[in-house]
This record gives structure tokens, C-alpha cells and sequence, in this order.
């Protein structure tokens, strides 16, 4: 599903605004982008670098071509180039990215600086199969090493494990970037939104229990994957 450019500004703005009044982000941290419809052009919009997501405005957003070149608006966040290789390394997937939200979601980080991730057939991940909506609507988070925001070769890392989960058959809509703070993508801002919340709370769950509970056992998970198509 794509959106119109006017949708689109509207849209991201809402979203921000909603993310920031219920503390999934504080101060200027995280950004939005959506890919645009290419029968208007393509291209993508962004928040604006060191832009609050509580007070966005649609005309202010950064509007940037296929290629990644500048159009209009407040200068582009840097995180623009990760954002791109999401886009296009997703398109071989079940779940492309048509919208991505980036948060420093409080719990979610926290869980990366105490060590306790889950180890996985693909990878290092942020948590287990620990509740049913967790399973279907956000699945597998690879964590991805610590680099500097806006590194290269985070971007390098999330693309390898996007096409990694994919080949082994579990197309991933998100994944957990060390010390700074997850990325998910969906079809729409609000789909986008929805998942991340999913995500943050699971992880408030996980950082809640003092004794971590089992995860969720292969036939459960092999029910969900039947009856409603989880991607796990």
C-alpha cells in the first residue's frame, strides 16, 4: 500500500505526534520516512534532522528523489541512507517497507545494555517468542552490532539480515539497533506505529520479570504461523 504526498506529510506528522505524547520518543530522538507512490514520482519523505516528533510540520518534512538527492524541505535526517537500504532490501521479501520508524524506545535499548539477548539459528536477537501478538505482528528482531548513528556498516548489517531471515523463509519487519534503538517498517505509518508499540511493550514485559518466563513452544508457534500467517 502507498500513499499520495499530501496523505503521506499528514500522516507522519500524526504519527510523531501520537509517538512523542505517549513517550515512545523524547526530545528530538527517532524519525519517520514513507516511500512515495512511483506513479507520482517516487521518492521519499523524512523527518527533518534534529526535529522533534511531538511538533512536526507537513511542509517542513524532507523530500527527497529516488535517488536519495534533496528536493525540498528542512534538511533530510541522516538516517535517510539506512532507510533506503531497508526500502530496497525488503522489496524481496513477504513484508517490503513502504513506511519505517525508528524510535529510542526506553525499554527496547534497555534490554541491549545488559547482555541477555537471545541467541538464535540466524543470529543474536532482542527477545524470544514471549507472547502470541509479539510472534504475529512484530516476529524475529536481529540485533545489530553497535555503530555510530547513521555508520555504514550498520546499514550493511540490516540489509544482511534482512535477505538472511528471508532465505530461511522469515521475512523480518524489524530489527534492533545496539544502544540506540529499534527500526520497523510496515505498510503504512500506522501499521508502522502499531509494531513498534508491539515491540516495546514485549520488551517492557521481558525487563519486568525477574525470572524470564519459557518462550512460546514450536507447536504453538507453528499454530499461529497457520491460522493467521505469522512470520516466525
Amino acid at each position: 500500500m502507498t500513499l499520495d504526498e499530501s496523505t503521506a506529510r499528514d500522516e507522519i506528522c500524526r504519527i510523531g505526534r501520537s509517538l512523542f505524547e505517549r513517550g515512545y520518543v523524547h526530545a528530538t530522538a527517532g524519525n519517520i520516512s514513507v516511500r512515495l507512490n512511483s506513479s507520482e514520482g517516487g521518492g521519499f519523505l523524512i523527518t527533518p534532522t534534529d526535529a522533534c516528533l511531538g511538533f512536526l510540520e507537513p511542509s517542513r518534512l524532507a523530500l527527497l528523489d529516488e535517488g536519495g538527492v534533496q528536493q525540498s524541505g528542512d534538511r533530510a535526517s541522516k538516517t535517510i541512507a539506512l532507510h533506503r537500504r531497508i526500502y530496497d532490501a525488503s522489496l524481496a521479501t513477504a513484508a517490503p517497507a513502504h513506511c519505517i520508524v525508528h524510535t529510542h524506545s526506553t525499554h527496547c535499548v534497555g534490554l541491549t545494555l545488559d547482555g541477555a539477548m537471545c541467541d538464535a539459528p540466524q543470529g543474536r536477537e532482542l527477545l524470544p517468542a514471549l507472547t502470541p501478538y509479539f510472534v504475529m505482528k512484530v516476529g524475529h528482531v536481529p540485533l545489530i552490532g553497535y555503530a555510530r548513528p547513521g555508520a555504514p556498516e550498520a546499514a550493511d548489517e540490516v540489509e544482511s539480515a534482512i535477505a538472511r531471515y528471508c532465505a530461511a523463509g522469515s521475512s523480518i519487519r524489524a530489527v534492533m539497533l545496539e544502544r540506540l534503538g529499534p527500526t520497523v517498517w510496515n505498510e503504512t505509518p500506522a501499521a508502522a506505529m502499531a509494531t513498534l508499540e508491539e515491540l516495546e511493550e514485549t520488551a517492557k514485559l521481558w525487563a519486568l520479570q525477574r525470572s524470564k518466563p519459557a518462550a512460546l513452544s514450536e507447536s504453538q508457534i507453528e499454530e499461529l504461523r497457520e491460522r493467521f500467517g505469522a512470520q516466525w
